[in-house]
């Protein structure tokens, strides 16, 4: 579960630190106090995505942590995934956001990317806000919710490994039975570019050695003059005395006193290493003025091999290697057309085979959908009737479409909200209050089939007031019994069931706006939920009723 957040400068709110309780916290303050700020930010340490207007005016970054207890099995084994020293107690995530836009993100101390802390956030939290209710009218997400429901991962991920082999082969399929123009004309396109690299006969490295000559080339005079000068030091002329023969001559005169003294010995051994050494020298210096040689026409050649080469990555890579892979596919492609007949026959007779067995899997699936939609329709029903909606009717639809990566079955959720009247589509019925309630009992029906540790609501309240309000409040109340539940709305009724009750008000100072989020007592919840009630002013009857709330 989330136990603490500490937020600093995250738009208005320049620094809070939020302790949070197991069981159901409601989050309340006047609009524009910033709640839904304080959801992003939960966002952000999650790992979604994030911009730079997150940044309070005149900070340099903004920055979340949170800090979770008791997390669950899946997290543990995510952190080990990672590789990230864990903690079996508690597990601590931050993230830090600069004010042109970049971030960076720890878990338990070590860095890692955004996209690793999505992951990790995905165990920790759900966050439900009006955007889900709205999903609802959009029967594309319909079959995702019918998942959540049960656990067939296993049949799901079948289905979809089959169905990808599937496109794929059939790709291959589409490519092979192209028009035959287009066919000669890919054929020829394919012959001129494999005639054209394996005439060059390119090589790994050769632009390389080919710079690194035409260097030579062109620098040729300053580098002979100054291996001469090498070989001038080692050899010496007649004018002057080389290294060799002056080491020689000393050698030949310090010899007679080696036999006699130890340190003259030493100077013989290392004039002979200077003899040694020069000699090496020598020959090394000899062998790359010879290299240094070359013929009028071989920087030209050079140019031109350049050129040709320089020309082939253009076209085909970055690189010779590039390159020589482009040339390896080409034939690969070419191998495939020369045997198109042969392989379009196997590839039918595979695509045939993959096709029965996807559609079988594509049927277990539906099936599956079926058992999962009748407990579905069931368990709706038992929901709504708590949420005050004894008469609506709740169907699961199915139709049955083309193959895709989700099936065949079109599945749309249907409502019929007056007896005897027929299921229709959710957008052509359900009210703003009525798509609250009937999101909140899905949720509540996928929760319990969730490792989640805590759900967060963001006014899924929007829309309902009086005795819906106060059932969804209890709904809310029933599944934090199980599950942590943060829920920020604008209803008496439901934050009075809260077991920790959090404001967030705004305050401003040196024409400044600041946001602060403190945990209220009973006192402090009486004259919240009287203000929540009430109009300009908080009288003793609203004071009475908000007492009652909490009593009751």
């Amino acid at each position: 579960m989330l136990k603490s957040l500490n937020i600093e400068n995250i738009a208005v709110i320049e620094k809070a630190d939020i302790d949070f309780s197991s069981g159901f916290n409601a989050l309340t303050g006047e609009t524009g106090a910033g709640k839904s700020i304080l959801v992003d930010s939960i966002s952000a340490v999650l790992g979604e995505r994030t911009s730079k207007e997150l940044v309070r005016n005149g900070a340099d970054s903004a920055y979340v942590c949170a800090c979770f207890e008791d997390v669950n099995k899946e997290v543990n084994n995510k952190l080990d995934e990672f590789d990230i020293p864990r903690d079996d107690d508690t597990l601590i995530i931050s993230r830090k956001i600069s004010a042109q836009g970049k971030s960076s993100c720890k878990i338990n101390g070590r860095s890692v990317t955004a996209s690793m802390l999505r992951e990790l956030g995905m165990l920790l939290v759900n966050i439900h806000g009006q955007h889900d209710s709205q999903a609802l009218l959009n029967s594309d997400y319909h079959y995702s919710f019918l998942d959540m429901t049960g656990n067939g991962d296993d049949i799901l991920e079948r289905y979809k490994k089959s169905f990808r082999e599937l496109v794929s082969i059939r790709k291959r399929l589409k490519a092979l039975t192209a028009d035959a123009d287009s066919k000669d004309r890919e054929l020829e396109i394919l012959d001129y570019q494999i005639k054209e690299i394996e005439s060059s006969q390119i090589k790994v490295g050769e632009i390389d050695s080919l710079q690194n000559r035409k260097k030579i080339i062109q620098n040729s005079q300053e580098l002979i003059s100054a291996i001469n000068k090498v070989l001038l030091f080692v050899s010496g002329d007649d004018e002057v005395q080389g290294i060799q023969s002056l080491a020689s001559t000393a050698q030949s005169e310090i010899k007679s006193f080696s036999d006699f003294d130890g340190d003259f010995k030493k100077i013989n051994e290392l004039l002979f290493s200077v003899n040694d050494i020069s000699e090496q020298l020598k020959d090394i210096a000899e062998e790359k003025l010879s290299s240094v040689d070359f013929s009028e026409n071989e920087l030209e050649m050079i140019e031109e091999r350049l050129n040709l080469l320089y020309n082939l990555c253009s076209k085909y890579g970055n690189d010779e290697g590039a390159v020589l892979n482009y040339l390896e596919e080409a034939k690969e492609r070419k191998q495939l057309f020369d045997n198109s007949e042969e392989e379009l026959e196997k590839l039918n007779l595979e695509y045939d085979g993959l096709f029965e067995k996807t559609v079988e899997l594509a049927n277990e699936l539906s099936s599956y959908r079926k058992e999962l939609a009748k407990k579905l329709e069931d368990d709706v029903k038992e929901q709504l009737i708590f949420l005050d909606m004894p008469k609506i009717e709740f169907v699961v639809n199915f139709e049955k479409g083309n193959l895709s990566s989700n099936g065949f079955d079109k599945i749309e959720f249907l409502i019929s909200t007056n007896p005897g009247e027929p299921p229709k589509p959710l957008s052509k019925i359900a009210s703003g209050g009525e798509l609250s309630r009937i999101m909140l009992a899905i949720k509540n029906i996928i929760a319990k089939n969730d490792s989640v540790g805590t759900l967060i609501f963001d006014e899924i309240d929007t829309g309902v007031s009086g005795r819906a309000s106060r059932k969804i409040g209890l709904k809310l109340k029933e599944v934090s019994n199980h599950t942590q539940v943060i829920c920020v709305t604008h209803s008496a009724q439901i934050a009075s069931l809260a077991d920790t009750h959090l404001l967030i008000s705004k305050k401003f100072e040196n024409e400044r706006t600041y946001t602060e989020v403190k945990s209220l007592n009973f006192e402090q919840r009486k004259q919240e939920l009287a203000r929540i009630m009430g109009g300009l002013e908080i009288t003793e009857t609203l004071l009475r009723s908000a007492e009652e709330l909490l009593n009751n």
